[in-house]
Protein backbone atom coordinates (compact mmCIF):
# COMPACT_ATOMS: atom_id res chain seq x y z
CA UNK A 1 0.00 0.00 0.00
CA UNK A 2 1.69 2.93 -1.30
CA UNK A 3 0.81 6.48 0.54
CA UNK A 4 1.54 10.16 -0.94
CA UNK A 5 1.32 13.05 1.65
CA UNK A 6 1.51 16.38 -0.58
CA UNK A 7 4.01 17.97 0.99
CA UNK A 8 4.44 21.86 -0.18
CA UNK A 9 5.91 25.36 0.78
CA UNK A 10 4.17 26.82 3.97
CA UNK A 11 2.32 23.49 4.50
CA UNK A 12 0.87 23.56 8.39
CA UNK A 13 3.31 21.12 9.55
CA UNK A 14 0.64 19.34 11.79
CA UNK A 15 -1.35 18.83 9.16
CA UNK A 16 0.55 16.48 7.40
CA UNK A 17 2.58 14.81 10.37
CA UNK A 18 0.39 13.79 12.70
CA UNK A 19 -1.75 11.79 10.29
CA UNK A 20 1.34 10.65 8.79
CA UNK A 21 2.76 9.22 12.13
CA UNK A 22 -0.71 7.06 12.50
CA UNK A 23 -0.48 6.03 9.25
CA UNK A 24 3.24 5.08 9.53
CA UNK A 25 1.40 2.71 11.90
CA UNK A 26 -0.70 1.03 9.18
CA UNK A 27 1.47 -1.99 8.94
CA UNK A 28 1.64 -4.61 6.36
CA UNK A 29 3.32 -3.17 3.57
CA UNK A 30 2.37 0.29 3.76
CA UNK A 31 4.86 2.79 2.38
CA UNK A 32 4.75 6.75 3.43
CA UNK A 33 6.24 9.12 0.82
CA UNK A 34 6.14 13.00 1.50
CA UNK A 35 5.95 14.44 -1.72
CA UNK A 36 7.56 17.78 -3.75
CA UNK A 37 8.77 18.99 -6.88
CA UNK A 38 12.57 18.04 -5.23
CA UNK A 39 13.78 16.72 -2.71
CA UNK A 40 15.13 19.96 -1.48
CA UNK A 41 13.85 20.65 1.90
CA UNK A 42 10.79 22.43 2.22
CA UNK A 43 9.96 25.22 4.82
CA UNK A 44 6.68 24.66 6.91
CA UNK A 45 4.64 27.64 8.37
CA UNK A 46 6.26 26.18 12.03
CA UNK A 47 9.57 27.56 11.01
CA UNK A 48 11.32 24.60 10.26
CA UNK A 49 11.42 22.56 6.80
CA UNK A 50 10.34 18.52 6.15
CA UNK A 51 12.57 17.31 3.87
CA UNK A 52 11.20 15.38 0.79
CA UNK A 53 11.65 11.44 0.35
CA UNK A 54 10.27 11.26 -3.34
CA UNK A 55 9.29 13.90 -6.11
CA UNK A 56 6.25 13.95 -8.60
CA UNK A 57 8.19 11.70 -10.88
CA UNK A 58 8.69 9.14 -8.55
CA UNK A 59 5.01 8.82 -7.00
CA UNK A 60 3.57 8.57 -10.44
CA UNK A 61 0.31 6.70 -8.77
CA UNK A 62 -0.43 5.54 -5.20
CA UNK A 63 -3.19 3.89 -3.14
CA UNK A 64 -3.90 6.54 -0.41
CA UNK A 65 -3.54 10.82 -1.88
CA UNK A 66 -3.19 12.84 1.17
CA UNK A 67 -3.20 16.31 1.27
CA UNK A 68 -1.97 18.73 3.90
CA UNK A 69 -3.28 22.45 4.16
CA UNK A 70 -1.54 25.79 5.07
CA UNK A 71 -1.31 29.11 4.10
CA UNK A 72 0.43 27.75 0.92
CA UNK A 73 -2.54 26.20 -0.48
CA UNK A 74 -3.36 29.00 -3.03
CA UNK A 75 0.24 28.81 -4.38
CA UNK A 76 -0.13 25.46 -5.06
CA UNK A 77 -3.55 25.81 -6.71
CA UNK A 78 -1.82 28.49 -9.00
CA UNK A 79 1.31 25.39 -9.98
CA UNK A 80 0.80 23.44 -12.45
CA UNK A 81 3.18 20.91 -12.04
CA UNK A 82 1.46 20.03 -8.29
CA UNK A 83 -2.15 20.23 -9.70
CA UNK A 84 -0.78 17.95 -12.36
CA UNK A 85 0.65 15.60 -9.94
CA UNK A 86 -2.75 16.00 -7.46
CA UNK A 87 -5.00 15.07 -10.55
CA UNK A 88 -3.01 12.24 -11.43
CA UNK A 89 -2.69 10.39 -8.51
CA UNK A 90 -5.99 11.47 -7.37
CA UNK A 91 -7.76 9.88 -10.27
CA UNK A 92 -6.61 6.31 -9.91
CA UNK A 93 -6.08 6.46 -5.81
CA UNK A 94 -8.28 4.32 -3.83
CA UNK A 95 -8.40 6.80 -0.96
CA UNK A 96 -8.04 10.69 -2.12
CA UNK A 97 -7.98 12.04 1.47
CA UNK A 98 -7.34 15.79 2.59
CA UNK A 99 -6.62 17.45 6.25
CA UNK A 100 -7.60 21.28 7.31
CA UNK A 101 -7.38 23.24 4.04
CA UNK A 102 -5.55 20.89 1.97
CA UNK A 103 -9.20 19.76 0.55
CA UNK A 104 -9.58 22.80 -1.25
CA UNK A 105 -6.52 21.86 -3.71
CA UNK A 106 -8.27 18.46 -3.95
CA UNK A 107 -11.13 20.78 -4.94
CA UNK A 108 -9.34 22.69 -7.56
CA UNK A 109 -7.92 19.63 -8.99
CA UNK A 110 -11.88 18.54 -9.12
CA UNK A 111 -11.94 15.72 -7.11
CA UNK A 112 -14.33 17.07 -4.93
CA UNK A 113 -17.32 17.57 -6.82
CA UNK A 114 -20.57 16.45 -5.33
CA UNK A 115 -18.92 14.85 -2.72
CA UNK A 116 -19.62 15.86 1.02
CA UNK A 117 -16.22 17.11 2.66
CA UNK A 118 -14.99 19.47 5.40
CA UNK A 119 -12.44 21.64 6.09
CA UNK A 120 -10.51 24.50 8.16
CA UNK A 121 -13.79 26.32 9.97
CA UNK A 122 -12.56 29.54 8.36
CA UNK A 123 -12.15 28.42 5.56
CA UNK A 124 -15.50 26.19 5.14
CA UNK A 125 -17.46 28.32 2.67
CA UNK A 126 -14.56 28.28 0.24
CA UNK A 127 -15.84 24.12 -0.57
CA UNK A 128 -18.34 25.23 -2.50
CA UNK A 129 -16.72 27.20 -5.02
CA UNK A 130 -14.84 24.00 -6.09
CA UNK A 131 -18.52 21.77 -6.00
CA UNK A 132 -18.22 19.91 -2.57
CA UNK A 133 -20.71 20.08 0.05
CA UNK A 134 -19.59 21.59 3.07
CA UNK A 135 -20.23 19.50 6.12
CA UNK A 136 -18.81 20.69 9.45
CA UNK A 137 -17.44 17.93 10.79
CA UNK A 138 -14.03 16.99 12.61
CA UNK A 139 -13.67 13.89 9.63
CA UNK A 140 -16.57 13.55 6.48
CA UNK A 141 -16.39 10.33 5.07
CA UNK A 142 -18.46 10.29 1.45
CA UNK A 143 -17.29 6.93 -0.51
CA UNK A 144 -14.03 7.29 -1.06
CA UNK A 145 -13.16 10.67 -0.02
CA UNK A 146 -11.87 10.90 3.22
CA UNK A 147 -11.08 14.88 4.43
CA UNK A 148 -10.44 16.47 7.96
CA UNK A 149 -11.08 19.33 9.51
CA UNK A 150 -8.46 22.02 11.52
CA UNK A 151 -5.12 21.10 11.98
CA UNK A 152 -5.60 19.01 14.82
CA UNK A 153 -8.66 16.66 13.45
CA UNK A 154 -6.46 15.12 10.79
CA UNK A 155 -5.17 12.65 14.21
CA UNK A 156 -9.22 11.97 13.91
CA UNK A 157 -9.07 11.88 10.50
CA UNK A 158 -6.09 9.35 10.30
CA UNK A 159 -7.68 7.40 13.05
CA UNK A 160 -11.10 6.85 11.15
CA UNK A 161 -9.11 6.25 8.17
CA UNK A 162 -7.17 3.56 9.84
CA UNK A 163 -10.47 1.86 11.26
CA UNK A 164 -11.91 1.67 7.24
CA UNK A 165 -8.53 0.48 6.08
CA UNK A 166 -7.65 -1.95 8.72
CA UNK A 167 -10.51 -2.31 11.16
CA UNK A 168 -11.87 -0.28 14.57
CA UNK A 169 -9.53 -2.92 16.49
CA UNK A 170 -6.59 -1.53 15.08
CA UNK A 171 -7.49 1.94 14.99
CA UNK A 172 -8.37 1.64 18.64
CA UNK A 173 -4.64 -0.01 19.33
CA UNK A 174 -3.38 2.94 17.79
CA UNK A 175 -5.22 5.60 19.77
CA UNK A 176 -3.64 3.82 22.72
CA UNK A 177 -0.21 3.64 21.82
CA UNK A 178 -0.05 7.30 20.84
CA UNK A 179 -2.05 8.20 24.10
CA UNK A 180 -4.97 10.56 21.93
CA UNK A 181 -7.34 11.08 24.98
CA UNK A 182 -7.48 14.77 24.77
CA UNK A 183 -8.03 17.38 27.80
CA UNK A 184 -7.66 20.56 26.10
CA UNK A 185 -6.73 23.31 28.84
CA UNK A 186 -9.44 25.75 27.48
CA UNK A 187 -12.67 25.48 26.06
CA UNK A 188 -12.00 27.47 22.78
CA UNK A 189 -11.53 24.73 19.99
CA UNK A 190 -13.92 25.56 17.60
CA UNK A 191 -16.18 28.48 16.86
CA UNK A 192 -18.78 27.51 18.89
CA UNK A 193 -17.39 27.53 21.78
CA UNK A 194 -14.39 29.89 21.46
CA UNK A 195 -17.10 33.35 21.22
CA UNK A 196 -16.87 36.27 19.15
CA UNK A 197 -14.36 37.92 20.19
CA UNK A 198 -11.86 34.77 19.70
CA UNK A 199 -13.26 34.71 16.87
CA UNK A 200 -12.48 37.85 15.37
CA UNK A 201 -9.22 37.75 16.96
CA UNK A 202 -8.19 34.78 14.89
CA UNK A 203 -9.74 35.92 11.19
CA UNK A 204 -7.82 39.35 11.27
CA UNK A 205 -4.64 37.06 12.22
CA UNK A 206 -5.68 35.04 9.09
CA UNK A 207 -6.02 37.96 7.60
CA UNK A 208 -2.91 38.98 7.55
CA UNK A 209 -1.22 35.95 6.68
CA UNK A 210 -2.98 35.43 3.48
CA UNK A 211 -5.16 38.90 2.47
CA UNK A 212 -6.08 38.01 -0.60
CA UNK A 213 -7.13 34.42 -0.02
CA UNK A 214 -10.77 34.53 -0.82
CA UNK A 215 -9.80 36.36 -4.21
CA UNK A 216 -7.43 34.20 -4.97
CA UNK A 217 -9.65 31.22 -4.40
CA UNK A 218 -12.89 32.43 -6.87
CA UNK A 219 -10.15 33.16 -9.47
CA UNK A 220 -8.65 29.80 -9.37
CA UNK A 221 -12.36 28.13 -9.34
CA UNK A 222 -13.33 30.45 -12.79
CA UNK A 223 -10.10 29.61 -13.75
CA UNK A 224 -10.66 25.78 -13.47
CA UNK A 225 -14.34 25.98 -14.95
CA UNK A 226 -15.89 26.39 -11.92
CA UNK A 227 -19.52 28.47 -12.02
Amino acid sequence: MRIAFLLFPNVTQLDLTGPAQVLSRLGGDARLDLVWKSLVPVPTDAGFSIVPTATFADVPAADILCVPGGMGVTRVIEDEAAMAWVERVGGGAAWVTSVCTGSLILGAAGLLRGYRATTHWAWHEHLALFGAEPVRARTVVDRNRVTGGGVTAGIDFALTLTALLRGEDHARLLQLGFEYDPQPPFDAGSPDSAGEVLIEAYRRRADKLAPDRAAELRVAAARRGFS
